[in-house]
């Protein structure tokens, strides 16, 4: 979609969204490819993990109450929201705990791996009908400015370069330009050794790596 066809809002939300369901899926699918070295597992598991946490924590404190504000009536499903966050945490406390020490774990970590990309598959099938015009009727582009920047300064820096990766494979170029341009200024001349690391790292961990395959 047209970046200039819907808010800022919806548009980052939506990139956002779209990479999280990628990387619970990569991850998942990951462990039990036998090529895939366990610790680019673990990088990724750390980086599905404290990324997830950081995004609806982020909603649950910050951007719920901005909308709820604007909109008291819709304080129930924002609440619904918020309890599915609760389940999701709990699976990423299983997914954060679960060991990678040996090939023996594979089988293991794809299973609670799974089980987050289901809740977060479907989490987001719910959520998306309720924010998305939440966000287009009651949240102003100098609110979401600020809340968009106040969620980067916080993002967590753990294998950072996986979400540049990321957004290049769910998003139009011009979608990933518009997310990144929100980047401080001192980081944006990272962005290309980011790109390149990134791409490097999800050809391995899709099995890819070596193929010639993009």
């Amino acid at each position: 979609m047209n970046p200039g066809t819907e808010v800022v809002a919806v548009t980052e939300t939506r990139l956002t969204h779209k990479m999280h369901r990628r990387a619970t899926t990569v991850l998942s699918q990951a462990a039990l490819r036998a090529s895939v070295p366990l610790e680019a597992l673990d990088q990724l598991r750390t980086y599905v993990v404290k990324n997830l946490r950081h995004h609806h924590e982020t909603e649950d404190h910050q951007l719920w109450p901005m909308i709820v504000d604007a909109a008291p009536d819709i304080a129930a499903a924002m609440g619904s929201l918020s309890e599915e966050h609760d389940q999701l945490d709990a699976a990423l406390d299983a997914l954060e705990l679960a060991p990678i020490a040996g090939d023996a774990d594979r089988e293991n970590l794809h299973r609670v791996a799974e089980v987050v990309r289901e809740l977060v598959h479907r989490h987001l099938e719910h959520e998306e009908p309720i924010l998305f015009p939440a966000l287009t009727q009651y949240v102003s582009a100098q609110s979401w400015a600020a809340f968009s920047q106040q969620v980067i300064a916080t993002s967590p820096m753990e294998a950072a370069h996986l979400t540049v990766g990321f957004f290049d494979e769910v998003g139009t170029p011009e979608e990933v330009a518009l997310v990144l341009s929100g980047l401080p200024e001192p980081a944006q001349q990272f962005v290309p050794a980011m790109r390149e690391q990134a791409r490097a790292d999800l050809a391995v961990l899709s099995g890819t790596a070596g193929s010639g395959e993009r």
